[in-house]
């Protein structure tokens, strides 16, 4: 191995979820998944420097306040992960600049495990190859292999059993972030709690966990009109519960002009598609001025890349 003397970027995206079916929990507390990915132009940026140890710094132009920089971090966990498995010995200083929101549902901390993972390849020349890297980002939750290869895939097993997914063309999508985060596995127990007690949240939950066909045609057909009726996340009556101005907030993206919305995971960010870049931007505004934080971002883009 011949490590790096100089600092490595790499830059991956945000995710949001299309389509979310969540099954019941197994016996490790897991869920079996159902989800389409797309991966929308949102970046994490990662700089890997070279050190004798593992530091981690974040920055960015979102709140980082909880984000932590120690073990509990996915990218300080990434790296650490790469050089035990490749006989590494020597360590990392990451510094994260985040643009995703945190604890938004849209996968920043997972991004930057990905980032992590190619960074850090490329620091110490490991070479572990596309598979090796996919096989330890699924190590790291269901969100970091996708974000590892972007574009839009289909997402079973624990999300991270990956698919490629054909969408053609352009989607337009309005985020509303909110300062306030969601904790995803609170999500998940909510979830849970409300099936217990009858209320499932699909209409007619699925004996078998399968994306719809209609979703995989409308990205396939690239037609924001088709997709907009089918994007569903069984997320989302939990989230909205937590939070009831997330319920509104849809209304209102509606009403102001988006073809359809949806809590983004596990929330709170709200993605809403719109019908072309001027629809979105117009919705944008719309939302701004009502006093809500708007985003115009697009996909889908390409995973974690290295910059040059």
């Amino acid at each position: 191995m011949a490590y790096r003397s100089d600092a490595v970027h790499v830059r991956a995206p945000g995710k949001i979820n299309v389509y979310l079916g969540v099954g019941h929990p197994h016996d490790d507390g897991y869920h079996s998944l159902a989800t389409v990915f797309q991966a929308v132009s949102l970046f994490e940026d990662v700089y890997a420097y070279p050190s004798d140890d593992f530091s981690l710094e974040v920055t960015g132009d979102v709140d980082v306040s909880d984000v932590p920089t120690d073990d509990r971090n996915l990218a300080m966990r990434a790296a650490k992960m790469l050089a035990q498995a490749t006989g590494v010995d020597a360590g990392v200083h990451l510094v994260i600049r985040k643009g995703v929101p945190v604890a938004g549902g849209m996968g920043g901390g997972s991004a930057d495990a990905a980032a992590a993972l190619v960074a850090c390849d490329a620091l110490w020349g490991t070479d572990v190859g596309s598979r090796g890297l996919h096989e330890l980002a699924a190590r790291l939750g269901a969100d970091v292999p996708f974000t590892l290869h972007g574009g839009t895939a289909i997402g079973a097993g624990r999300g991270d059993e990956l698919t490629p997914a054909l969408a053609r063309g352009r989607f337009d999508w309005v985020l509303v972030t909110s300062d306030q985060g969601l904790s995803t596995p609170e999500i998940y127990r909510s979830l849970d709690r409300l099936r217990g007690f009858g209320d499932a949240v699909a209409e007619d939950p699925p004996l078998s966990l399968d994306v719809p066909v209609g979703v995989l045609q409308a990205l396939r057909a690239g037609d924001a009109h088709e997709l907009a009726p089918v994007m569903h996340n069984d997320l989302e009556r939990a989230a909205v519960l937590d939070r009831p101005d997330l319920e509104l907030a849809l209304a209102d993206g509606v009403r102001l002009g988006a073809l359809s919305g949806i809590v983004s995971g596990s929330g709170p960010t709200i993605a809403f598609l719109c019908a072309d870049p001027e629809a979105a931007r117009a919705l944008q505004q719309e939302l701004r001025a009502t006093g809500r934080e708007a985003l115009h971002v697009h996909g889908p883009v390409h995973g974690a890349q290295l910059m040059l």
